[in-house]
Order: C-alpha cells, then sequence, then structure tokens
C-alpha cells in the first residue's frame, strides 16, 4: 500500500509549493511552475497504480528542477539548493539524501537509471510533460529561450535547430518510460507529436 504523508508531511509540501511558485513562476524556459505542478500531477496519477512512498514521490516532483544546470548556465546546484532549502524546514537528513538522490536520477542528459520505485515514478512524470502537446509548446519555448532556429533543411544547420530535438529526445521518451501507467500516456503523446512533425514538414516543403 502506498504511504500516505502524514500532517507535518502535507504541511511541507504546501510549504515547498510555496517556495517552487515563488521562485519558478516568471520562468521562461519552460521550467515554470505550471510544468512543475504538472510533473506533480503527473506523479499522483502513477500512484494510483504503484507502490511507493507518496511523500518521497511529491516532494521529489516540487523540488526536481530546483537548481538545474539548465538554468544556472551549465552548472548544476541542485543538491546545494535543494538542501538548502529542506534544511530550512528541519527536514532530517536521511530524508534530504532521499530526495536527492532521487532528483539526481531525472534528468534525461544525465542518463542515470532510477534505482528506486520513487525515482521511477518522477522520472516517468517528468517525461510526460516532455511529449505531447505540452511537450511541443514546451520545446520550441525553450528553443526561443536559447535563440535556436526553429528548422532548417541545411544538413549542418539543422543539428541546432529546435526541429531536431524531436530526434535528439523527445521522440525517444516513449520507450525509456518506467511504469504501465507512464506507458499508456506516453503512447498517446508520442502519436500527437508525430503527427504534428509530419504536418510541420508538410508546410514548410509546400
Amino acid at each position: 500500500m502506498t504511504q500516505q504523508p502524514s500532517y507535518i508531511e502535507k504541511d511541507i509540501l504546501i510549504k515547498t509549493q510555496e517556495y517552487i511558485k515563488k521562485t519558478f513562476l516568471q520562468e521562461g524556459t519552460g521550467h515554470d511552475y505550471y510544468h512543475i505542478d504538472r510533473v506533480v500531477i503527473n506523479a499522483k496519477k502513477i500512484l494510483e497504480t504503484e507502490e511507493a512512498d507518496e511523500f518521497l514521490v511529491e516532494l521529489a516532483a516540487w523540488l526536481h528542477d530546483v537548481g538545474d544546470y539548465k538554468l544556472h548556465d551549465g552548472v548544476d546546484k541542485s543538491e546545494e539548493l535543494i538542501t538548502q532549502f529542506l534544511k530550512s524546514l528541519a527536514i532530517d537528513s536521511s530524508v534530504i539524501n532521499r530526495i536527492i538522490e532521487i532528483v539526481s536520477q531525472v534528468s534525461f542528459s544525465k542518463g542515470k537509471i532510477p534505482l528506486s520505485i520513487e525515482a521511477e515514478i518522477v522520472q516517468d512524470a517528468d517525461r510526460l510533460d516532455a511529449i505531447g502537446a505540452i511537450g511541443i509548446a514546451r520545446c520550441f519555448a525553450y528553443g526561443g529561450s536559447k535563440n535556436r532556429i526553429l528548422y532548417s533543411p541545411d544538413p549542418v544547420e539543422k543539428e541546432n535547430t529546435t526541429v531536431q530535438h524531436f530526434y535528439d529526445k523527445l521522440f525517444k521518451l516513449k520507450d525509456l518510460m518506467n511504469t504501465e501507467t507512464a506507458k499508456k500516456i506516453a503512447q498517446d503523446r508520442h502519436s500527437f507529436m508525430e503527427e504534428y512533425i509530419a504536418q510541420f514538414y508538410n508546410e514548410v516543403q509546400l
């Protein structure tokens, strides 16, 4: 049976949500507060069919982008900033270490395999928000924030375009999901992206 958060843990989650909203609300690369909120929602959906510590999953989901290298000029500050925040809430060091461990296994670019069901769930929840209609929107938002061109027919230029990111990452995510719930959701979102890219090429090749 999934371990439900206690009263104290629920208070911690509320304070964490408030911290994330204050920190990420105006973030413009597609890693904003509402992205993180959707990851939490995805994680809760997956928890309906998985046995895991709900508090650890939800807390890690809220904190998974804190200190991310993409938001700190290529420097990973996750452990430093997450530790600093959780210590301010007087959270036990063993819990802090678990959260840092889970968060460290979420990122696609780090290529780590989740070592716990909690990490599997948070990783799936984050990856689900990177595909489908919302994933397409986030992909172009991030590309624009990095001054990447949208698309180029030139073989050399296309490697650094936003459209290329679909092939470098987004189309791979469906087959990298850990849980059965995420796999089912991912299939529909993947199919939508395929339809979108097919239509995109139809239009640019007119």
